[in-house]
């Protein structure tokens, strides 16, 4: 019996146009980020749905689960194919698992995405629960309508705070260096403040450094930046990458109604307030905007952020809204002298560009002191960092971090490298933290079982050969120094304003701040001599009629950044009483 003839395979039809044109739709759609809703009301499902759709459809997908278990089904399928949740719009009272618990799942899994709870009424005690169990960004109740006023502004606000940290497939700004240099650090550290992402390779690990080597000039210097077109910058200041990036450094006019020095939380108030209110505004920033306070990992005391929110997403923020307004800003750009010309006051910059101001505002903030201690001015930027340095956290990952300092600002830090370091020491000279930090981050350190704290502590020294390797320690209860390994430390230890350039234009007290106001007043009743007007200073004034100071750099100013910010618009009331009275 012969073998049966085999069938010829059936002819495969060719793709159409439409097959294909739907392909590529559904691979495009599959790429974008995900919101997911869980509901198990199904009418509610479907509004929510319907409302997310129309508003973000065209860049992310809408996914909807009227259970918590078919929810974690979609996270599964997410995490298999390596796509990323953006946001979590959950319900709360859900029969099987409340959202809290729900979104403690989801969290642990997708610890970037932006969570909101869904309520049917003002459920306070469930809102705080989740704002200290899972971070919660937001809690909403039903109904929400009208989406444009209730439901869109709060998704806005959270998608694109998610947007400014996602780092999807990677094809930008590339910097390779060495982990620990002064020099990468500094390139890192521009790029982070400036909210320009960019991906980093380590020289002594990264194979994939060496395309970026090849592609420089044979005596390049480390750190190399590639960007996307190729071109490759070997070691580049801060004016080069500003260039390079197309960040305005030069002013579009000659003179301006209301020049502000500063760019921190004081600075941009006043540029928000100032443009608002019709003047023509300028604001100078010698490094970034945000000052110390845009390096924060976490400001979880600022008024009507129950969840807190990073000095980051602060001073995005703030800039947009600034420039919405019409505020210039102008960054890197350092401003290096301050002359009268009454009325007119003139700004020197670095380059040698004059500015002419009607009123000028000092916000130039303050930064930490250096440590006084042999070796730290080798290893700054070379495992020494002064502020929190977040650029340095992935760095960080599995080593032993120390803190220096017994502030907020410490504490803040301290929490954050806790994520990512195996331990955190926070070194502190006074008997406890009780004094200097609020007591809800020295409760949530108590509570983070990584980090310990050390009182009565202080640095002595710091070695290593081309980065810090050991540090000796003094403790003052029993007068012993000790030797101990350490390649990360961060200081927070008192604040130095950034005054040298006023030096004999504006009265400055003891410490380098500025005086303003009743505080230029002698105890005679006496206004300074360079004073030249018959009233008295307005308060925030200097010495100098028409140069306001807000924020830090003023004396006896309350060092919080929600006192900054009220300081920065109040500066703004009294500059336009300043111009329409003198």
């Amino acid at each position: 019996m012969s073998a049966p003839a085999e069938r010829a395979a059936a002819p495969t039809a060719a793709p159409t146009a439409a097959s294909v044109a739907r392909a590529d739709a559904e691979r495009a759609e599959n790429r974008k980020p995900v919101i997911l809703a869980v509901d198990d009301d199904p009418q509610v499902l479907r509004a929510v749905r319907r409302d997310l759709r129309s508003a973000y459809g065209d860049r992310y997908r809408v996914l909807g689960a009227s259970s918590a278990a078919d929810a974690l089904k979609i996270l599964d399928s997410l995490d298999e194919r390596g796509h990323d949740p953006a946001l979590f719009l959950v319900d709360q009272r859900m029969p099987d698992v409340t959202g809290v618990e729900f979104l403690l799942e989801a969290v642990s899994r997708f610890p970037d995405a932006r969570r909101v709870l869904l309520t049917a009424y003002a459920e306070t005690d469930a809102a705080i629960t989740a704002i200290n169990r899972v971070r919660l960004d937001y809690y909403l109740l039903k109904p929400w309508d009208p989406p444009h006023e209730r439901l869109f502004p709060v998704l806005d606000d959270l998608l694109s705070d998610w947007l400014a940290t996602y780092r999807p497939a990677y094809d930008g700004i590339i910097v390779a260096g060495h982990l620990v240099s002064p020099g990468t650090h500094a390139v890192r550290d521009f790029f982070t403040r400036n909210g320009q992402p960019f991906r980093f390779l380590n020289v002594e690990r990264d194979p994939e450094a060496l395309t970026v080597i090849a592609a420089a000039q044979p005596d390049a210097a480390l750190p190399l930046v590639r960007f996307p077109d190729g071109t490759v910058l070997s070691a580049p200041t801060d004016t080069e990458l500003a260039q390079r990036l197309g960040l305005a450094t030069t002013a579009s006019r000659p003179h301006y109604e209301c020049v502000i020095v500063g760019a921190g939380p004081a600075g941009l108030a006043a540029g928000v307030y100032a443009a608002s209110e019709g003047l023509s505004t300028l604001m100078l920033d010698s490094r970034a905007p945000g000052g110390q306070a845009g390096t924060s990992s976490l400001i979880e005391n600022y008024l009507g952020f129950p969840s807190g929110l990073s000095g980051g997403d602060l001073t995005r923020r703030a800039t947009i809204q600034a420039s919405r307004f019409g505020a210039e800003i102008l960054h890197p750009v350092e401003v290096v002298s301050l002359t009268r010309d009454d009325p007119a006051k003139i700004l020197t910059l670095a380059d040698g560009t004059e500015i002419s101001a009607e009123t000028v505002l000092l916000a130039t903030g303050v930064s930490y002191n250096r440590l006084d201690a042999p070796g730290a001015d080798r290893f700054e930027g070379a495992g020494l960092y002064y502020g929190a340095a977040t650029t340095e956290s992935s760095a960080c990952i599995s080593q032993h971090v120390f803190i220096v300092g017994g502030a907020n600002s410490a504490g803040q830090a301290a929490v954050h490298f806790a994520k990512y370091a195996a331990r955190v020491t926070i070194l502190v000279r006074a008997q406890s933290l009780d004094a200097s930090m609020s007591r809800y981050l020295i409760d949530e350190i108590d509570r983070t079982p990584n980090i310990e704290v050390r009182v009565r502590t202080t640095v002595v020294s710091l070695a290593g050969d081309e980065h810090l390797e050991r540090i000796t320690l003094h403790d003052a209860d029993t007068g012993e120094d000790r030797e101990i390994p350490a390649r990360f430390m961060f200081t927070f230890i008192g604040a130095r304003p950034h005054t040298d350039w006023l030096a004999g234009v504006v009265e400055r007290d003891d410490h380098d701040f500025v005086l303003t106001g009743s505080d230029l007043i002698a105890n005679g009743g006496e206004l300074p001599a360079e004073w030249s007007l018959e009233r008295a200073p307005y308060p925030l004034e200097t010495s100098v009629p028409g140069v306001f100071a807000a924020g830090d750099v003023r004396a006896h100013s309350v060092k919080r950044v929600a006192s900054g910010v009220g300081e920065g618009a109040m500066a703004v009331s009294l500059i336009h009483r300043y111009r329409s009275m003198g």
